[in-house]
């Protein structure tokens, strides 16, 4: 079928701007759908947590897109999640759940007749029912992680114990919700082939890998930014694997690696920096905050460090990393997702030592460091190309409708 589809994506944060891994996952799918020909109208929530003013939406997107937003109030209240305790309902979903939201989505779905629905993570599950009662398309979930997953893995780092008891109810209700809701799709998307195992094996419907893609006319090094030989990271700090990575990061490797280089620098990039590192007083720590252009940023140094022992899915910070030709070091658990091959497109680490030899040698070896890189955006654009992948996702809707 080569017919122009009407797609309605359902999001749990607006697409635009894309300054974060979920928001801009969602955008690439969306303008890569939009570049193929066909229709797209988005419906999102607007959050306390990640606000976007319409007005600030380039009139482009908006005619393109046809967004619309609806605001929820995500803060965490402390008496509902303290009667959660008692239910067997998710608190992470349940947040989600607005009659607003419900309103408006059942007024676009009697105003157009769409082909796909695509609900965005699995926390806009709950509105499977309304696009059931209002429409015939066939409903997808783009998977961007296992959630509950990524819960118990922070669970399992966290040390207090009372913070441990509350992170695993919250993980395992969400697991049992995630689990008893697959079915109620017609399709499943993940971003990796890793989470499309667990989903192939809890869920009878279809499920079809459809990876991170970047532009890869926007994407590319550029040889005439003049870098830094320096480590970075870059990433939201609201997302807690990547506050307890740096966290752990900052207290148990820097030490070491300012000992052994001490002149090496580290620059610490995102949204939403907590008190304790906008307030930080580490020898040759940078932090930035939140920046105006990430890929200038990603251009302007080396080394990209992703120090992250919790989370599902795949980091969009890292592929977008190595598609600019920079040299990564991550962990196992950070690396998911992305086919690499240790030592030649990216650098494993999963201790202290692993990670402070590893900075060592990209450090004092800048030709090494170079090579990395260069293969990192070599298997970057080559598996992971929107253009390609969105026909791959087309392709996918076809066979469901």
């Amino acid at each position: 079928m080569n017919n122009k589809l009407n797609i309605l994506f359902i999001c749990n944060k607006s697409p635009w701007p894309p300054h974060e891994g979920g928001p801009i996952a969602m955008n690439n799918l969306i303008e890569g759908v939009l570049a193929a020909g066909h229709n797209v109208k988005v419906l999102a929530i607007n959050t306390n947590k990640y606000s976007t003013d319409p007005s600030d939406i380039p009139k482009s997107y908006k005619n393109q897109t046809k967004i619309e937003l609806v605001y929820i109030d995500l803060g965490i209240k402390l008496i509902p999640a303290f009667l959660n305790l008692f239910t067997s309902k998710s608190y992470h979903v349940q947040r989600f759940i607005s009659n607003n939201f419900r309103d408006k989505l059942k007024e676009v779905l009697l105003k157009q007749n769409f082909d796909i629905v695509q609900i965005e993570t699995l926390f806009m599950s709950p509105y499977i029912d309304t696009v059931r009662e209002f429409s015939s398309a066939s409903i997808i979930l783009r998977a961007h992680n296992i959630e509950h997953l990524i819960w118990k893995r922070v669970a399992s780092i966290t040390s207090n114990p009372l913070k441990k008891a509350y992170l695993n109810h919250l993980a395992s209700t969400l697991e049992v919700y995630e689990k008893n809701v697959l079915n109620k799709y017609d399709g499943i998307i993940p971003i990796s082939s890793k989470d499309a195992k667990f989903f192939k094996q809890l869920s009878s419907k279809p499920v079809k890998t459809i990876s991170f893609g970047v532009n890869t006319s926007k994407l590319v090094s550029s040889s005439t930014t003049t870098k830094e030989h320096a480590l970075f990271h870059i990433g939201a700090m609201n997302w807690i694997p990547n506050e307890e990575g740096i966290r752990w990061f900052l207290e148990k490797v820097w030490p070491r690696v300012i000992d052994e280089i001490p002149n090496i620098k580290l620059y610490l990039a995102g949204r939403e920096m907590p008190d304790w590192l906008t307030d930080l007083k580490l020898k040759n720590v940078v932090v930035v905050g939140e920046i105006l252009n990430a890929y200038s940023f990603i251009r302007s140094k080396t080394i990209s460090i992703a120090p992250l022992f919790s989370g599902s899915g795949i980091r969009i910070k890292i592929i977008e990393s190595m598609a600019l030709g920079k040299a990564v070091i991550s962990t196992t658990i950070g690396a998911e997702g992305i086919n690499y091959t240790d030592r030649e497109n990216i650098m494993i680490a999963d201790d202290v030592s692993s990670f402070v030899k590893a900075i060592k040698e990209l450090a004092n070896n800048k030709i090494i460091c170079d090579e990395i890189g260069e293969n990192a955006r070599k298997l970057i654009h080559e598996e992971h190309n929107n253009a390609k992948l969105i026909e791959q996702m087309i392709k996918f809707y076809d066979e469901l409708i």
